[in-house]
């Protein structure tokens, strides 16, 4: 198995992201997509969404994770799931995948990285690539790090290490300008952020309290810190936002 922090924290959460399942589940529903609509899920994490949404929905889902511990997580949860008759995970870079797949009916990305490609994309970078992977009219579920008030220089700086990141109103600016209609726009409450948060710490302490000696402990521990003091630091500047955006003709 490969040990990473990511891999550590995220088997212990439902959705690796500060959103709940039942948000992610209510937004799709307003889709009104069903069985045989076809789905791409990047940076499929745990494969929880990917999962729901083939087993709730009844889609055909594609989910992408370039990540190799996290893909290999993924693949076991599909398979414990029994869902890989209608789950594909592919485990490559999202940019790869896109160039080279035909429009579906919804894309998920919730706290993806760099889609583009291109390093450090801006919302709208990010938004126009997801568009052209779907149909006329599709959906596009979007969820990422959200600036609830103007972050501290070094906050930013470490916050926007990969991808850059703009406050409510400027994710909606953003998918308006890239094309599409806003449908639902909305912000984690600070409970759910909080519980990510600290779910991410509380996983990370544990694997490292029962692993001390493990050729991992270094690079565990000095990734759980650094999620750690950004998390903690940026309380109260950062949130996570959820965007349902359907592709306008």
């Amino acid at each position: 198995m490969t040990v990473t922090f990511s891999r550590i924290a995220y088997e212990t959460l439902e959705v690796c992201n500060g959103v709940t399942m039942a948000a992610i589940e209510a937004a799709v529903s307003q889709t009104g997509l069903a069985g045989g609509a076809g789905a791409l899920d990047i940076g499929a994490g745990n494969a929880a969404v990917a999962i729901r949404m083939a087993k709730a929905f009844g889609m055909r889902v594609t989910a992408i994770e370039r990540d190799p511990g996290m893909a290999e997580l993924a693949r076991s949860r599909i398979a414990a799931a029994g869902a890989e008759d209608r789950v594909a995970l592919l485990a490559a870079a999202s940019a790869e995948v896109l160039a080279r797949t035909p429009p579906v009916d919804l894309i998920t990305a919730l706290g993806t990285t760099n889609v583009t490609g291109e390093g450090r994309p801006t919302p709208e970078a990010s938004f126009r690539a997801l568009r052209r992977t779907l149909k006329p009219g599709g959906w596009l579920l979007w969820g990422d790090l959200v600036w609830l008030a103007e972050p501290p220089g070094p906050l930013r700086q470490i916050v926007e290490a990969t991808n850059l990141y703009a406050d409510h109103a400027g994710w909606q600016a953003a998918a308006r300008t890239a094309g599409f209609e806003v449908v639902v726009a909305e912000i984690s409450p600070q409970a759910v952020f909080d519980d990510y948060a600290q779910g991410l710490a509380a996983a990370g302490r544990r694997w490292l309290d029962a692993n001390p000696a493990a050729p991992e402990a270094a690079s565990v521990r000095i990734d759980a810190e650094r999620v750690r003091v950004m998390l903690e630091y940026g309380r109260g500047h950062i949130g996570f936002g959820l965007y349902l955006l359907r592709k306008r003709v």
